[in-house]
Protein backbone atom coordinates (compact mmCIF):
# COMPACT_ATOMS: atom_id res chain seq x y z
CA UNK A 1 0.00 0.00 0.00
CA UNK A 2 1.38 3.37 -1.07
CA UNK A 3 -0.26 6.74 0.26
CA UNK A 4 1.25 10.45 0.84
CA UNK A 5 0.71 11.18 4.08
CA UNK A 6 0.47 15.24 5.53
CA UNK A 7 3.16 16.65 8.58
CA UNK A 8 1.63 19.03 10.67
CA UNK A 9 3.22 21.51 9.28
CA UNK A 10 1.98 20.94 5.68
CA UNK A 11 4.47 18.70 4.32
CA UNK A 12 3.76 15.58 2.40
CA UNK A 13 5.57 12.46 2.76
CA UNK A 14 5.68 9.54 0.51
CA UNK A 15 4.73 6.15 2.16
CA UNK A 16 4.58 2.60 2.08
CA UNK A 17 3.32 -0.48 4.12
CA UNK A 18 3.90 -3.86 3.69
CA UNK A 19 2.39 -6.15 5.79
CA UNK A 20 4.28 -8.87 7.71
CA UNK A 21 5.11 -12.11 6.30
CA UNK A 22 3.12 -15.22 6.80
CA UNK A 23 6.36 -16.72 8.96
CA UNK A 24 6.27 -20.60 10.22
CA UNK A 25 9.53 -20.58 12.19
CA UNK A 26 8.27 -20.63 16.05
CA UNK A 27 11.73 -19.63 16.59
CA UNK A 28 11.33 -16.63 15.02
CA UNK A 29 7.68 -15.52 15.77
CA UNK A 30 6.04 -13.18 14.35
CA UNK A 31 4.00 -10.12 15.78
CA UNK A 32 1.05 -9.62 14.51
CA UNK A 33 0.34 -6.75 16.55
CA UNK A 34 4.32 -4.73 15.87
CA UNK A 35 4.75 -2.33 12.89
CA UNK A 36 8.59 -1.37 12.21
CA UNK A 37 8.44 2.63 11.10
CA UNK A 38 11.92 2.37 9.08
CA UNK A 39 13.86 5.98 9.12
CA UNK A 40 16.68 5.92 6.02
CA UNK A 41 19.57 8.02 5.93
CA UNK A 42 20.23 11.48 4.21
CA UNK A 43 19.69 11.11 0.70
CA UNK A 44 18.25 7.74 0.92
CA UNK A 45 14.45 7.67 -0.02
CA UNK A 46 11.73 5.17 0.12
CA UNK A 47 12.57 3.04 -3.42
CA UNK A 48 16.17 3.03 -2.72
CA UNK A 49 17.46 -0.91 -3.04
CA UNK A 50 18.97 -0.64 0.57
CA UNK A 51 15.53 0.85 2.26
CA UNK A 52 13.52 -2.37 0.39
CA UNK A 53 16.04 -4.49 1.55
CA UNK A 54 15.71 -3.56 4.92
CA UNK A 55 11.94 -3.60 4.93
CA UNK A 56 11.79 -7.29 3.71
CA UNK A 57 13.84 -8.16 6.17
CA UNK A 58 11.67 -6.60 8.83
CA UNK A 59 8.76 -8.46 7.73
CA UNK A 60 9.59 -11.53 8.87
CA UNK A 61 8.84 -9.89 12.23
CA UNK A 62 5.81 -7.29 11.83
CA UNK A 63 4.38 -5.43 9.46
CA UNK A 64 6.70 -1.98 7.67
CA UNK A 65 6.09 1.53 7.37
CA UNK A 66 8.85 2.95 5.09
CA UNK A 67 8.45 6.83 4.28
CA UNK A 68 10.98 9.21 2.05
CA UNK A 69 11.93 12.29 4.14
CA UNK A 70 11.07 15.53 3.19
CA UNK A 71 13.22 16.52 0.27
CA UNK A 72 13.97 12.83 -0.50
CA UNK A 73 12.53 11.38 -3.64
CA UNK A 74 9.05 12.05 -4.01
CA UNK A 75 7.84 14.13 -0.55
CA UNK A 76 7.72 17.64 -0.35
CA UNK A 77 9.49 20.29 0.99
CA UNK A 78 12.87 20.95 1.53
CA UNK A 79 15.58 18.21 3.87
CA UNK A 80 16.53 20.32 7.18
CA UNK A 81 19.32 17.03 8.06
CA UNK A 82 17.33 16.09 10.90
CA UNK A 83 15.63 18.88 12.37
CA UNK A 84 12.15 18.79 11.47
CA UNK A 85 12.34 15.48 9.68
CA UNK A 86 10.84 14.89 13.29
CA UNK A 87 7.51 15.81 12.16
CA UNK A 88 7.74 13.22 9.04
CA UNK A 89 8.29 10.48 11.57
CA UNK A 90 5.41 11.15 13.70
CA UNK A 91 3.08 11.37 10.76
CA UNK A 92 4.44 7.92 9.59
CA UNK A 93 3.56 6.70 13.22
CA UNK A 94 0.32 8.05 13.39
CA UNK A 95 -0.48 5.82 10.28
CA UNK A 96 1.24 2.86 11.41
CA UNK A 97 -1.26 3.46 14.56
CA UNK A 98 -4.41 3.79 12.09
CA UNK A 99 -3.66 0.76 10.47
CA UNK A 100 -4.11 -0.84 13.63
CA UNK A 101 -0.90 -1.90 15.25
CA UNK A 102 -1.12 -1.76 19.19
CA UNK A 103 2.59 -1.93 18.97
CA UNK A 104 5.19 0.23 17.00
CA UNK A 105 9.14 0.07 16.90
CA UNK A 106 10.87 3.03 15.35
CA UNK A 107 14.65 2.15 13.65
CA UNK A 108 16.59 4.74 12.22
CA UNK A 109 19.69 4.77 10.18
CA UNK A 110 22.58 7.33 10.27
CA UNK A 111 20.28 10.77 9.84
CA UNK A 112 17.02 8.59 10.82
CA UNK A 113 18.94 7.19 13.50
CA UNK A 114 19.11 10.94 15.32
CA UNK A 115 15.40 11.23 14.62
CA UNK A 116 14.26 7.89 15.94
CA UNK A 117 16.38 9.35 18.79
CA UNK A 118 14.78 12.89 18.80
CA UNK A 119 11.06 11.97 18.07
CA UNK A 120 11.13 9.43 20.95
CA UNK A 121 12.16 11.96 23.24
CA UNK A 122 10.01 14.68 22.42
CA UNK A 123 6.58 12.04 21.46
CA UNK A 124 6.77 10.18 25.19
CA UNK A 125 4.78 7.16 24.65
CA UNK A 126 3.96 7.30 20.98
CA UNK A 127 6.30 4.16 20.50
CA UNK A 128 6.69 0.60 22.36
CA UNK A 129 10.75 0.37 20.94
CA UNK A 130 13.68 2.60 19.66
CA UNK A 131 16.28 1.30 17.63
CA UNK A 132 19.14 3.66 16.24
CA UNK A 133 21.96 2.56 14.27
CA UNK A 134 24.96 4.10 13.23
CA UNK A 135 23.88 7.81 14.27
CA UNK A 136 26.13 10.39 15.55
CA UNK A 137 25.50 11.47 18.99
CA UNK A 138 26.53 14.81 18.38
CA UNK A 139 25.49 17.99 16.01
CA UNK A 140 28.09 19.46 13.91
CA UNK A 141 30.59 16.97 13.85
CA UNK A 142 33.39 16.50 11.00
CA UNK A 143 35.74 14.76 12.41
CA UNK A 144 36.22 12.14 9.54
CA UNK A 145 36.38 12.53 5.44
CA UNK A 146 32.74 11.65 4.98
CA UNK A 147 31.26 13.80 6.65
CA UNK A 148 33.54 16.97 5.94
CA UNK A 149 32.19 15.79 2.59
CA UNK A 150 28.63 15.98 3.63
CA UNK A 151 29.01 19.54 5.61
CA UNK A 152 30.12 20.70 2.23
CA UNK A 153 26.77 19.11 0.79
CA UNK A 154 24.53 20.83 3.14
CA UNK A 155 26.28 24.01 3.70
CA UNK A 156 27.37 25.16 0.33
CA UNK A 157 25.60 26.40 -2.69
CA UNK A 158 27.21 23.91 -5.29
CA UNK A 159 27.05 21.23 -2.87
CA UNK A 160 22.91 21.35 -2.84
CA UNK A 161 23.29 21.46 -6.20
CA UNK A 162 25.39 18.45 -6.17
CA UNK A 163 22.24 16.63 -3.61
CA UNK A 164 19.51 18.11 -5.64
CA UNK A 165 20.57 16.54 -9.25
CA UNK A 166 23.31 14.05 -7.82
CA UNK A 167 21.19 12.12 -5.03
CA UNK A 168 17.26 13.23 -5.53
CA UNK A 169 17.92 15.23 -2.19
CA UNK A 170 16.66 18.84 -1.95
CA UNK A 171 18.54 20.94 0.85
CA UNK A 172 17.20 23.63 2.67
CA UNK A 173 19.11 26.63 2.65
CA UNK A 174 18.53 27.90 5.94
CA UNK A 175 20.84 26.85 9.13
CA UNK A 176 19.13 25.56 11.66
CA UNK A 177 17.55 28.57 14.54
CA UNK A 178 17.02 27.25 16.72
CA UNK A 179 19.51 24.69 16.98
CA UNK A 180 17.33 21.01 17.67
CA UNK A 181 18.07 19.07 20.82
CA UNK A 182 20.95 16.60 20.20
CA UNK A 183 20.73 12.77 20.31
CA UNK A 184 22.88 12.63 23.28
CA UNK A 185 20.40 15.30 24.74
CA UNK A 186 17.78 13.56 23.57
CA UNK A 187 18.63 9.60 24.78
CA UNK A 188 17.84 10.51 28.71
CA UNK A 189 14.28 11.59 27.61
CA UNK A 190 13.22 7.75 26.32
CA UNK A 191 12.91 6.00 29.56
CA UNK A 192 10.91 3.94 29.99
CA UNK A 193 10.57 2.93 26.55
CA UNK A 194 13.75 0.28 25.54
CA UNK A 195 16.16 1.75 23.54
CA UNK A 196 18.87 -0.23 21.39
CA UNK A 197 21.77 1.68 19.95
CA UNK A 198 23.74 -0.26 16.81
CA UNK A 199 27.14 -0.07 15.86
CA UNK A 200 29.55 -0.35 13.54
CA UNK A 201 33.43 -0.93 14.84
CA UNK A 202 34.43 0.05 11.50
CA UNK A 203 32.28 3.13 10.18
CA UNK A 204 33.64 5.69 8.70
CA UNK A 205 30.87 8.76 9.34
CA UNK A 206 31.27 8.51 13.14
CA UNK A 207 33.75 6.59 15.43
CA UNK A 208 32.90 4.40 18.53
CA UNK A 209 32.89 7.81 21.04
CA UNK A 210 29.44 8.18 19.28
CA UNK A 211 27.80 5.06 20.35
CA UNK A 212 29.39 5.12 23.94
CA UNK A 213 28.10 9.15 24.32
CA UNK A 214 24.42 7.23 23.82
CA UNK A 215 24.69 4.39 25.78
CA UNK A 216 26.33 6.37 28.58
CA UNK A 217 23.49 8.90 28.35
CA UNK A 218 20.59 6.12 28.33
CA UNK A 219 22.27 4.78 31.09
CA UNK A 220 20.19 1.06 32.37
CA UNK A 221 17.42 1.70 30.07
CA UNK A 222 19.57 0.86 26.79
CA UNK A 223 21.53 -1.62 25.26
CA UNK A 224 24.58 -1.35 23.11
CA UNK A 225 25.72 -3.68 20.21
CA UNK A 226 29.08 -2.66 18.89
CA UNK A 227 28.83 -5.29 15.48
CA UNK A 228 32.63 -6.06 14.61
CA UNK A 229 33.18 -5.59 10.77
CA UNK A 230 30.33 -3.64 10.25
CA UNK A 231 29.97 -0.25 8.29
CA UNK A 232 27.74 2.81 8.24
CA UNK A 233 24.05 2.72 8.28
CA UNK A 234 21.81 0.39 6.11
CA UNK A 235 24.37 -0.51 3.52
CA UNK A 236 26.26 -2.09 5.88
CA UNK A 237 23.19 -3.85 7.78
CA UNK A 238 23.66 -7.47 7.13
CA UNK A 239 20.46 -9.33 6.97
CA UNK A 240 21.77 -11.60 10.10
CA UNK A 241 21.71 -8.04 11.67
CA UNK A 242 18.59 -7.20 10.77
CA UNK A 243 16.74 -10.28 12.10
CA UNK A 244 18.65 -9.65 15.17
CA UNK A 245 17.28 -6.60 15.42
CA UNK A 246 13.34 -7.78 14.58
CA UNK A 247 14.14 -10.66 17.47
CA UNK A 248 15.07 -7.80 19.89
CA UNK A 249 11.63 -5.47 19.17
CA UNK A 250 9.70 -7.97 19.74
CA UNK A 251 10.43 -9.39 22.35
CA UNK A 252 10.35 -5.80 24.02
CA UNK A 253 6.53 -7.03 24.14
CA UNK A 254 6.81 -9.63 25.94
Amino acid sequence: MRTFLHTDDGVTIDSVYDPGAVVYDFSRPLAGDLAFVVAHGFTGDVDRPHVRRVAEALTRHGAVVTFSFRGHGASGGRSTVGDREVLDLAAAVRWARELGHTRVATIGFSMGGSVVLRHAALYGGEVDAVVSVSAPARWYYRGTPPMRRLHWLVTRPEGRLVGRYGFRTRIHHREWNPVPMSPVESVPRIAPTPLLIVHGDQDGYFPLDHPRMLAAAAGDHGELWLEPGMGHAEHAATDALLDRIGDWAVAQGG
